[in-house]
């Protein structure tokens, strides 16, 4: 029976929807975990510092395929083999941080799923601006130890400029840097909050949700299940759907298909949440026209 090495970039509970599309795109190449094929699961819990030492075991442990869930899992299993396959989901464009030279030919052992967070920084500017129109100073929070932090920052600094919005971006990896971060959101007075696109804040939801619930402060996610958890908005791919596209590709890199010949693929749904309680309780009243343009709103 084949072994598919698991390796996310944050923890079990925060994946668990993925997992579940991922074990979707598995059943319909015909694998069904436990039956014909087996999963093992490794999780940093969103400590990135922690991913080469489960990804080296994976490759020493001679499983068939690699999943590499993020960008930093992506890279960590990327360092530690060359020659098993490896299927990666990844927010930030895999070109630009070194993990397959094109979209269309990734060569190598390596290929998966782009799902364009990091692309989306000056559309979540847009959304909280239709929301908050008298809104024009708004912060963002990035992780510098995401692959993408960098590129986010000038994504983001551009589109305040072409909107004429003053923008500070505060640079938080820890719980400690976190909560000291919505406090300096708090001291400036920020009209609204951008939280960047990396798989550790979606480990730290919980407080992040609880510091803009303690501030006051409007923010917008990468991710429905902030919005699920009582963020106010979230904007970006469903990941869900992207997750079911890499066990697609497993399946059929473990019916003998290469991971060179199979292009990287973007995902395409986009989804727009926004919970309307939340609303409520921060005072905001939400335009119609934004509502229409919402894929699912949550009462």
């Amino acid at each position: 029976m084949p072994v598919i090495g698991f390796l996310g970039s944050g923890s079990a509970d925060i994946y668990r929807p993925f997992v579940a599309g991922f074990r979707q795109g598995l059943t319909e190449t015909g694998y069904i975990e436990g039956q014909n094929v087996t999963i093992e699961f490794r999780w940093p819990e969103g400590d990135y510092t922690r991913l080469p030492a489960p990804a080296a075991d994976l490759v020493d442990r001679r499983v068939s395929v690699i999943v590499a869930g993020g960008p930093p899992a992506a890279r960590a299993a990327n360092a530690a083999t060359s020659t098993i396959p490896i299927v990666f989901t990844s927010g930030d464009d895999p070109v630009q941080i070194g993990l397959v030279p094109s979209l269309n030919s990734p060569g190598g052992n390596i290929t998966g799923v782009y799902l364009l967070f990091s692309e989306l920084s000056a559309k979540k500017l847009g959304l909280l601006h239709d929301l908050l129109p008298q809104v024009n100073f708004i912060a963002a929070l990035l992780n510098p130890t995401t692959p993408s932090a960098e590129r986010q920052a000038k994504d983001l600094q551009l589109a305040a400029r072409t909107r004429g919005f003053q923008i500070q971006i505060v640079n938080a990896a820890s719980a400690q840097e976190i909560d000291a971060a919505f406090g300096v959101f708090a001291q400036r007075k920020v009209g609204a909050v951008i939280v960047g696109s990396d798989p550790a804040y979606s480990t730290r939801r919980e407080q992040i949700i609880a510091l803009t619930t303690r501030y006051a402060i409007p923010a917008i996610y990468e991710l429905r299940h902030f919005v699920d958890a009582g963020g106010l908005m979230s904007y970006g791919t469903n990941i869900q759907d992207g997750y079911r596209l890499a066990g697609a590709y497993v399946g059929r890199i473990l019916k003998g298909e290469k991971p060179a010949n199979l292009p990287v693929i973007q995902e395409t749904k986009f989804e727009l949440v926004i919970n309307i309680k939340t609303a409520k309780s921060l005072g905001i009243n939400i335009s119609d026209n934004l509502l229409s343009l919402a894929d699912e709103v949550i009462e």
